[in-house]
């Protein structure tokens, strides 16, 4: 996706969050069931901050939340938080070199790709918490998503803390599952200490299939929806393993 289109929906998703946040604060999330709607509120202006801070610094802040936090109110806090992170990545180009938590790409690009996903599944949060049928993610918005969910999320992090994928993967040996969406798929294998994720035909074999419309396929993966919304097909126990290791990676 092109920067343009990754900033426009950051736009659309966060002006959806702030009309939820003009609601009832006090409601709890479902899919964070630890968190009322403020505090998802909350949440998703100190990501936006925090990215402010690791941009003009070029670096992680700390210490993080800063001491000189100013009180406000959760809807005014999120847009002056958007307001200044988009206007922070007006600043640099996505090539700009700047420290994020992923390896392979340590630039602003990422962090522009990162806070689109990161308010794309809040905002689905938000609207199930205010009783809303959540908004359906665009297809090419969701295809991008489910890439960085399997690639940034689900491999790097197996095999960047393997200790904490460990018991998950032990009793893996080789087992193949396919996620099918819009036409592309995403092979993913499952072995003891490591998951790896290749391009594949969208029909490929598979020992287990995840499939569906491409806003389903990337609810179900980041776990904002139960298997009504996708297709599986194939082995039971390895699908309900990807379930399992997304628990961990996307927790």
């Amino acid at each position: 996706m092109e920067t343009t289109r990754f900033l426009e929906v950051l736009g659309d998703d966060y002006r959806r969050l702030l009309g939820v946040a003009a609601g009832d604060l006090t409601v709890t999330v479902p899919t964070c069931p630890d968190w009322t709607l403020a505090d998802l509120v909350e949440h998703v202006s100190m990501v936006y901050l925090h990215k402010v801070a690791t941009m003009r610094l070029g670096t992680f802040p700390s210490p993080w939340p800063p001491e000189d936090l100013p009180p406000e109110a959760p809807a005014d806090r999120l847009a002056r938080a958007y307001a200044e992170l988009t206007a922070e990545f007006a600043r640099h180009t996505p090539e700009t070199a700047v420290q994020t938590w992923y390896e392979p790409d340590q630039t602003v690009g990422f962090w522009i790709r990162r806070m689109v996903h990161e308010s794309v599944i809040h905002r689905v949060d938000g609207e199930l918490a205010a009783g809303l049928p959540p908004t359906e993610v665009p297809d090419d918005v969701a295809l991008d998503g489910i890439d960085e969910n399997l690639q940034a999320f689900l491999a790097y992090q197996v095999g960047r803390w393997p200790e904490e994928f460990a018991a998950a993967l032990a009793d893996c040996g080789g087992e193949t599952l396919l996620v099918s969406a819009g036409g592309r798929g995403w092979l993913v294998r499952l072995r003891p200490g490591t998951v790896t994720v290749e391009a594949a035909e969208s029909d490929a074999d598979a020992d287990a299939t995840i499939s569906g419309p491409p806003s389903g396929v990337l609810l179900w993966l980041w776990r904002r929806t139960d298997d009504g919304a996708v297709r599986l097909s194939g082995k039971a126990s390895v699908s309900g393993k990807l379930r399992d290791l997304q628990r961990i990676a996307t927790q």
